[in-house]
């Protein structure tokens, strides 16, 4: 197992925590798992999006979360790597671990946090930058000291990208087109050498061989990656996913887990009617 560090505690403290690491993985947790959410309530200043989900997310498989517009599903994403916390008024209760260790505790580092859980979002959003310099980008402010043109070229490779703009490194990312600019996204994301790569619907602003694409890419990365992504789309949930996460809402909005499996039960042989209802087209 890897070790999470925490940068910024003092050395007993982190002795301490890694001993309790240990001892969750004997207890067979944090070995089974690439991250587990308890209890998980997220508001919005009064507000409450998320209501009490607990949710384990197997290690090296993709896991789909879906739903209605306004579930919570996104939020609930963004609550695996903090990016919440870059909203002044959300607040979190519950915990979320990652490796024994909740995430939400007061000494770990947000930023480190996101280095080891990386997102790609919704729209492909390169920096105007190079290609190169947009592959390098997060691993340089993370501190990497390796070989640049080794590390550009592997995750270019790994994002299936590299044949395809090998010649035009200099060439700015946003000459690259939806798809490419995409799959650069997600090289500048596997650069930083993360455990676990969040996708907030990384195809919704593509076309449809764009989209494929992307789903080949995820089955590829996930031998070395967890994986989940959010999609409104059924039938890519059912084609790349192996397990899914069906959200749903009450009447005050908030959104809570109503089933979580193996994707093909989900969507042949759900156990909740509503789950049944949602992915048949009934409602959403």
């Amino acid at each position: 197992m890897s070790t999470f560090e925490l940068s910024a505690q003092p050395r007993e403290q982190t002795m301490m925590r890694e001993t309790e690491a240990v001892a969750a993985v004997a207890a067979g947790a944090a070995g089974t798992f690439a991250i587990e959410a308890t209890d998980v309530n997220i508001f919005y200043g009064q507000f409450r999006a998320v209501k009490d989900v607990s949710l384990q997310i197997q290690k090296n498989k993709i896991t789909a979360l879906i739903g209605p517009s306004g579930c919570g599903k996104s939020t609930m994403l963004r609550a695996f790597n903090r990016m919440n916390d870059l909203v002044s008024t959300a607040r979190i209760a519950g915990e979320v671990l990652f490796h024994g260790r909740n995430l939400y505790a007061r000494e770990v580092d947000p930023v480190e946090v996101r280095r080891k859980i990386g997102m790609v979002f919704q729209k492909p959003n390169p920096f105007p930058k190079s290609i190169y310099e947009n592959v390098l980008w997060g691993a340089k402010i993370n501190g990497f000291k390796g070989k640049a043109d080794d590390l550009v070229e592997q995750s270019l490779r790994q994002a299936a990208l590299w044949d395809e703009v090998k010649d035009k490194l200099k060439q700015s990312g946003l000459s690259l087109s939806g798809g490419q600019q995409q799959r650069l996204c997600i090289a500048r994301t596997i650069a930083t050498r993360p455990e676990i790569i969040l996708m907030d619907e990384p195809c919704s602003a593509l076309d449809p061989i764009a989209t494929l694409k992307i789903e080949d890419l995820m089955r590829e990365l996930v031998e070395k990656y967890t994986i989940i992504i959010v999609t409104h789309n059924m039938q890519q949930a059912a084609r790349v996913s192996d397990y899914t996460a069906f959200f749903n809402m009450e009447q005050d909005r908030a959104g809570y887990l109503v089933e979580y499996d193996d994707t093909k039960k989900i969507f042949t042989n759900p156990k909740d009617q509503r789950t049944e209802d949602y992915v048949t087209g009934r409602f959403g």
